[in-house]
């Protein structure tokens, strides 16, 4: 028995599941996780002593790599002085200027998740609108908060229902599912609760069924129809936020957001996140405002080290995402050349990237949920035995880093064509 093998077994036994987040379980794909050790550059190592290239980089903040040593000697500087204080730091207010000054945000709270972002953001948007519903996406994940956790009702014009035990049905019924890259659903649904949706809120990038694009107009046509119903546009930015353009997807796709959640890069792979919009909206918020929300830790100075080094090096080095754009088109043409003959789709955006095991375009998440899960499986199962660490998951992305080489791409591109 591997060490990681023992490692699950002991896991299992105090944690539910053996993990502290579902996908770690590797359920999905038949077999037990990976403990990791340590992290350089773009490579990891397990409990075992076995090296991989990592296209997981802690689901997408590590846009640096592992170890980068300009955030790695902030971290250690900041440890010295304190882990924690729960009261304002001066380097709160440098990332906070940053932040805005990046992405154009006008205000910004910093929280500790981003699933914390989403649930304050969403608050937000109902204090400032005085209306209780919220239109999201089939597909698109947002955080476990109760509101985000439902699923398409049986009417395209219905509720949501719960999709987790726990949530009540009073909570889902606020939250309106619409189909991702299809505005004739979000139009329908504002149609149907004349001056109640508060907000619709999207992934800009879906990458939580899998790496889907927004089609042309898309989210042209969500701010459109969020002016036209009164409601807010929320761009849920916890992975697209700093990895695709120093301003996120809003600066990509030239679309602005009326509130904006970000996460994981921000902390430069430390528990941060943070939401911000226009000083107007963000004045509501407490201790200006009726909109109440607070966190003990928020904004906590080591975290803020790690992120604030992170930003600094990307605003002060604008190549990196030249690089990260080109490296992403590489891997995508290799693997296009290494599956020809496999039905498989390639979506990305990026250094963001989903392979699809299905012969149909993948632009939403019925057609994702048609994906071959036998293949997936041969193909996770095939790359993490030659060395390459990839997500557990079809409905989940693989992350390139400004440290991986021109060789690993070649060797990850070399592994799929000896997997099929």
């Amino acid at each position: 028995m591997t060490r990681s093998e023992t490692l699950f077994a002991a896991a299992q036994k105090v944690l539910p599941g053996g993990v502290n987040s579902p996908v770690r379980a590797c359920r999905a794909v038949g077999t037990y996780p990976r403990f990791l050790e340590k992290g350089k550059g773009s490579r990891v190592w397990d409990a075992d002593g076995n090296e991989y290239i990592d296209l997981i980089c802690s689901w997408g903040p590590l846009i640096l790599g592992h170890c980068n040593k300009e955030v790695e000697q902030a971290v250690l500087k900041a440890v010295k002085n304190g882990l924690s204080f729960g009261a304002p730091t001066a380097i709160e207010v440098e990332m906070a200027e940053l932040v805005c000054q990046m992405t154009g945000v006008e205000m910004v709270r910093m929280v500790n998740s981003g699933t914390e972002a989403v649930m304050s953001a969403l608050r937000l948007a109902r204090g400032a609108t005085g209306r209780s519903k919220i239109i999201k996406f089939a597909g698109c994940y947002h955080g476990h908060s109760d509101s985000m956790l439902v699923k398409a009702g049986s009417g395209a014009l219905t509720g949501g229902a719960p999709d987790s035990a726990g949530v009540p049905s009073e909570i889902a019924g606020d939250t309106l599912t619409a189909n991702y890259n299809d505005l004739d659903s979000v139009r329908r649904l504002l149609q149907a609760n004349p001056a109640q949706v508060a907000a619709v809120i999207v992934e800009p990038v879906a990458a939580n069924m899998g790496v889907v694009p927004p089609q042309d107009g898309f989210l042209q046509g969500l701010r459109a129809l969020c002016d036209e119903f009164g409601s807010l546009l929320i761009f849920d930015e916890v992975i697209t936020g700093f990895r695709l353009a120093q301003g996120g997807a809003q600066e990509y796709f030239g679309v602005r957001a009326d509130l904006v959640t970000y996460g994981k890069i921000i902390g430069g792979g430390m528990p941060v996140g943070a939401y911000g919009g226009s000083r107007r909206l963000m004045e509501l918020v407490a201790p200006l405002g009726p909109v109440y929300q607070a966190g003990t830790l928020s904004g906590n100075p080591v975290a803020m080290a790690a992120g604030l080094a992170q930003l600094r090096i990307l605003q002060q080095h604008p190549e990196v995402y030249t690089g990260l754009e080109r490296r992403g088109a590489l891997l995508e043409s290799g693997l296009r050349g290494a599956l020809k003959d496999v039905p498989a789709q390639i979506n990305r955006v990026g250094s963001i990237m989903t392979v699809f095991f299905t012969d149909a375009p993948v632009t939403s998440y019925e057609q994702a949920k048609s994906s071959d899960l036998d293949k997936f499986k041969r193909w996770y199962l095939g790359l993490l035995s030659r060395g390459v660490y990839a997500a557990p998951s079809q409905f989940e992305a693989m992350f390139l880093s400004n440290v991986h080489t021109d060789e690993e791409i070649k060797t990850i591109v070399n592994a799929a064509k000896e997997i099929f």
